[in-house]
């Protein structure tokens, strides 16, 4: 087990309305408050304030110079504050975290920005020239009140820059000393609200949804940056930022996928990528840094400098989006599972980085099997069997309804339209092995019997092989289609099927001797049960104590199908009514779509 430690953020968050700065106030015992904030908002957070307001500072500075704060403590003394209401961007909420520290005074932050210091224990001092950093909860905010709409009015290249800048409290949170799976949750989902929305406010700076995306996307990264200790991307923007005055959110921006890619994080490309598709600068030296500004510096400056992306592994979401998008006029379902189709597979190849090597042999796989598929062997299905994805669609589709039998995948030897068998017929038809006399019953789930349903029945020898795979075979054999009595019943004889390999021989073979696995199933007996109004239950009876019942090679043994064989198949099978609306009908032939209609029933 892995250790760690994770204290939860004691601030409280309010996503609302700056019409409850009041509220807020009160609910902190506040009469006296000190409102720092420019008049863009500040003359509305006057409002919101009424008589609880003591006085009002206007000139925070980026970077938190002392010479300012010391100005607002002036300001703080001589009007009796009891509280802080910073409105605004970081500057706002780094000078109320500076007058807290020197006088206990409780804070409440109404962002304006995404900066998302306003989660944090962080604060950041300028003096002289030199910022210096410091973590403490003396500065912690009491309160955060969040208001989209305050945003709403943001320029995009100042949202852009601000985004990116709590992006960057998200993925200093994933390669953190100190993370815990908790900031990694919190990271990733705001890596995924803030990258979805800078495009969105970028296109429409209204987009209230992208807005709102962006906020909490800023709010979870705060959380994360207080929660571990502060990497290298915020040691190199804020001792720049200190050194030569440079803009705030504007340094975070450029410095953040250069410092990812030094980072060697997997998706530094695609933050390069986003970075260039938006209106801010993209280079040191567009904030006015030069070669002699950085010498002696980390490398990575000197890449950031000239806006020179270093060499990684290139951004695939755009190429990704237009195959996706090249499906918008499919019906809805096509749609969605061509879209989901493509992003797997795009993201498959991503992460394992696939050559062309593996692509050339994949597809090389494919056309083997496509080539050796027939009329009686289909190495597409025995493909789906041996991944388990046959299993899959399986319970999805018919393993809904816990009242009835269990089902089981339908295998490559079905073969659609049998003949119908009178009951108590010989399914050996005189071949080796040991007889077996089946008494099945069907009913519904009330344990009412089902009559008259179609049941088809098939099985391999005593040697493992079904009838399409023997050529010297005449005709059906093993292989029956029966229809049950009044009593929902049906009487046949057969012989105790025995454990075989799935065919070998072709690329699904190979592929299974590649990774050590065995090619056998455990020894069954197909059915598949319809009737009009009911679902169709396809599925097997397992031999219980045969072989490979833990290993079945295409994953399709569950319990519950697992019966004696020893003094006969006796089995009750249940069936279900079909959903309204919806009814599958018996499997397609090989090749043919799937019959599925509408239907009242």
């Amino acid at each position: 087990m892995t250790s760690f430690s994770y204290a939860a953020n004691p601030v409280r968050v309010v996503f609302g309305s700056l019409d409850t700065l009041g509220a807020e106030v009160d609910r902190l015992g506040l009469g006296r408050v000190l409102l720092i904030g420019r008049p863009r908002h500040g003359d509305r957070a006057t409002a919101a304030l009424g008589p609880r307001l003591a006085a009002r500072f206007e000139d925070a500075t980026m970077h938190t110079p002392v010479d300012v704060t010391e100005r607002a403590l002036k300001v703080v003394a001589e009007n009796g504050v009891d509280g802080v209401v910073a409105i605004g961007g970081g500057s706002a909420t780094g000078l109320a975290k500076a007058i807290a520290l020197r006088t206990e005074l409780p804070q409440l932050i109404v962002p304006t920005t995404y900066a998302g210091s306003e989660l944090t224990s962080v604060l950041g001092e300028t003096a002289d020239g030199r910022k210096t950093t410091q973590r403490t909860p003396a500065v912690r905010p009491e309160t955060v009140l969040y208001d989209v709409g305050l945003t709403l009015s943001l320029p995009v290249s100042v949202s852009a820059a601000s985004g990116l800048n709590a992006l960057a409290h998200a993925v200093e949170a994933r390669y953190a000393p100190d993370a815990n799976p908790m900031t990694d949750l919190l990271a990733a989902e705001a890596t995924r609200l803030l990258t979805g929305a800078l495009p969105r406010i970028a296109a429409d700076p209204s987009d209230v949804d992208a807005r709102t995306d962006a906020l909490r996307g800023a709010w979870l990264a705060g959380t994360c940056l207080d929660t571990v200790k502060m990497g290298l991307h915020h040691r190199l923007c804020h001792h720049l930022g200190g050194k030569f005055g440079l803009p705030h959110a504007e340094t975070h921006a450029v410095l953040l996928p250069y410092v990812m890619a030094h980072q060697g994080l997997d998706d530094a490309s695609e933050v390069f990528e986003l970075a260039a598709s938006l209106p801010i600068p993209h280079s040191l030296a567009e904030l006015g840094l030069t070669e002699a500004d950085i010498e002696g510096e980390p490398d990575l400056l000197r890449h950031a400098l000239h806006g020179t992306r270093p060499a990684a592994r290139p951004s695939l979401k755009a190429l990704t989006k237009q195959v996706v998008d090249s499906f918008a006029g499919a019906p809805d379902r096509v749609r969605l599972l061509l879209t989901d189709l493509v992003q797997t597979l795009h993201g498959y190849a991503i992460r394992t980085d696939l050559t062309q090597d593996e692509w050339e042999y994949a597809i090389g796989f494919l056309t083997r099997a496509g080539h050796i598929t027939s009329d009686t062997r289909q190495e597409f299905i025995l493909l789906s069997d041996t991944l388990g994805v046959s299993s899959v669609v399986d319970v999805l589709t018919n393993s809904r309804t816990p009242d009835t039998t269990p089902s089981a995948v339908l295998g490559p030897f079905y073969v659609d339209g049998p003949p119908e068998t009178p009951q108590g017929a010989d399914l050996a038809a005189g071949l080796p092995g040991t007889p077996l006399s089946a008494d099945i019953r069907v009913v519904d789930t009330a344990d009412v019997p089902v009559a008259d349903a179609i049941v088809d029945v098939w099985q391999s020898n005593e040697d493992g092989f079904y009838d399409v795979q023997l050529p010297e075979v005449d005709g059906p054999v093993l292989r029956a289609r029966f229809r049950t009595d009044a009593e929902g019943r049906l009487r046949f004889r057969t012989i105790v099927p025995s454990a075989y390999p799935i065919p070998a021989d072709g690329p699904v073979g190979q592929l299974l001797d590649a990774v050590g696995r065995h090619p056998y199933r455990a020894p069954h007996v197909h059915f598949m049960i319809a009737k009009p109004g009911y679902r169709t239950l396809i599925t097997q009876l397992f031999v219980a104590g045969g072989d490979y019942l833990d290993s079945d090679t295409v994953f399709g043994v569950k319990d519950g199908l697992i019966v004696d064989f020893t003094d006969g198949l006796h089995f009750t099978f249940r069936i279900s009514a079909a959903f309204r609306g919806l009814r599958v009908a018996k499997p397609p032939a090989r090749g043919a779509a799937p019959d599925v209609t509408g239907s009242d029933a």
